[in-house]
């Protein structure tokens, strides 16, 4: 929902030091896999409760994110570099959740819950920037066609920073992000109705 808005403040900064990390050799597709690896290790750190570790290891793996789209934008993006960055994504966003399900059995359900929304959502806009692209209907900014909704990556990484700080609350802030990313699969399948209707 802010993720345009938060672009506009730190896409300047992030694309100057893109430039300058395209121009020691170093590719997109190489930060976006050290990412990868450090959301992962941020799963594992919320899985055996070192909760400030975790939210420090989510900060920088969605710093890499960032990075990644700057540095592919110097060298140009390609649809390989898209793909891996989506797959990153979605494997950093179903990670954390089953960590918090691992670090404690009151959030299994919980965290189960978050993870079938998120899969909605992941579902609800690839398969609608699938077909966009397919129509020529795309963006030639982006690998695929990014469509807004209520939930979105800043929102996101805001409710994983409140469960890091709040981790004896997690069951209450997964159930409610898992019903606010309801809430965007049903904003967007509205947004396909009209889009591929006409």
């Amino acid at each position: 929902m802010f993720d345009i808005w938060l672009r506009r403040h730190i896409d300047p900064a992030l694309n100057r030091i893109g430039r300058g990390i395209a121009n020691s050799g170093i590719t997109a597709n190489q930060i976006t896999l050290a990412g990868a690896v450090i959301g992962i290790g941020a799963a594992v750190s919320i899985a055996q409760q070192q909760w400030i570790t975790g939210l420090a290891l989510i900060a920088l793996n969605r710093i890499l994110d960032g990075l990644d789209g700057a540095v592919a934008r110097v060298a140009a993006p390609t649809a390989w570099g898209g793909y891996l960055d989506s797959l990153a994504d979605n494997v950093f966003y179903i990670a954390v959740p089953l960590a918090f399900a691992v670090a404690s059995p009151t959030n299994v359900w919980p965290a189960l819950l978050l993870v079938s929304s998120f899969t909605l959502t992941a579902v609800s806009f690839l398969a609608l920037a699938a077909i966009l692209a397919g129509r020529d209907m795309g963006h030639a900014q982006k690998s695929f066609t990014y469509t807004t909704g209520f939930m979105e990556g800043g929102e996101t990484i805001a409710a994983f920073i409140l469960m890091c700080i709040f981790p004896r609350h997690f069951p209450m802030l997964a159930t409610i992000f898992a019903g606010l990313c309801i809430a965007t699969v049903g904003q967007r399948l509205w947004l396909a109705r009209t889009l591929l209707r006409t």
